[in-house]
């Protein structure tokens, strides 16, 4: 069998420079796990994203392959593939095309204005529950942080709209900029802990703007640029804490601290599912 084309885009960012870098391969059913996974390792970006067939409503099978493992969902690359998708001919931009994921069926809505093609997904229906106290306490050591630093209205807590990602909120700017962490040992507690995606760290601008950084140490990436669940997971903590007039609207910038700026606009209704959306454009 011919080597798969794998096609790089980058998500929530209208520039190749900016947002989150995806691998995409838009026609992987005969790939095995193995294959993917180690198509996943070559590309080394966050997530490769597969699409391996389609189900019988004429969804598009999407699966997704960190360089490590494979996870059960993933925002910026699910808005890469849809982008591509639409480059490539095989959707018209101004569709909703629908993905089967290990996570549940994602909706993606595309549509174009003068920064090029935009993709909102949303999410499976979220929860949000407590985050243990003996996992706080691991997460901000490994920062370096005592528990105050933590943002009275904004406790801790695990959002899941699609992996759990457990998020926490500082108060200070500065702090929120410059911690500092050992790779190795994050992704050791990720690993004990089960979760397959990032650690969410926020700080609260203004109560529409947040910015975020996440933590996902795999392969040579230490953080995240732009991340779609942990967006979504923000939105639903958000909507449980009350703290979000609903519906309601933030955006997250996320990126800078590894130079990728990227911009998630999240939409939260009163119920259900979260919205997402941000631009996506071809790398090469």
């Amino acid at each position: 069998m011919a080597a798969p084309t794998v096609l790089r885009y980058t998500a929530f960012s209208p520039r190749p420079e900016g947002g989150n870098p995806a691998g995409v391969v838009l026609d992987a059913h005969g790939l095995s796990d193995a294959d993917m996974q180690r198509i996943a390792a070559d590309v080394d970006f966050a997530e490769t994203a597969f699409l391996t067939g389609m189900t019988s409503e004429g969804s598009f099978v999407l699966r997704y392959f960190s360089p490590i493992a494979e996870v059960p969902f993933c925002g910026h690359a699910t808005v890469a593939s849809a982008v591509a998708l639409a480059d490539h001919g095989r959707i018209s931009v101004d569709e909703t095309v629908e993905f089967s994921t290990a996570a549940g069926r994602i909706a993606i809505a595309l549509s174009r204005d003068d920064h090029g093609i935009r993709a909102a997904f949303t999410s499976t229906t979220p929860s949000v529950t407590e985050l243990p106290a003996h996992d706080l306490a691991a997460i901000l050591q490994l920062l370096g942080l005592e528990r105050d630093v933590l943002h009275a209205e904004l406790p801790p807590r695990i959002a899941n709209a699609g992996n759990p990602h457990p998020v926490i909120a500082i108060t200070d700017r500065e702090l929120f900029d410059t911690f500092r962490f050992e790779p190795a040992d994050v992704r050791s507690l990720m690993d004990e802990r089960g979760w397959p995606a990032t650690i969410t760290v926020v700080h609260r601008v203004t109560p529409d703007r947040y910015i975020a950084r996440n933590l996902f140490p795999v392969g040579r990436i230490t953080e995240d640029p732009a991340t779609g669940s942990a967006a979504a997971a923000v939105g639903a903590y958000l909507r449980a804490l009350e703290v979000l007039p609903v519906p309601g609207r933030i955006v997250i910038e996320q990126g800078a601290h590894v130079g990728r700026p990227g911009v998630l606009t999240v939409d939260v209704p009163a119920t259900g599912g979260i919205v997402v959306s941000g631009h996506a454009v071809a790398i090469d």
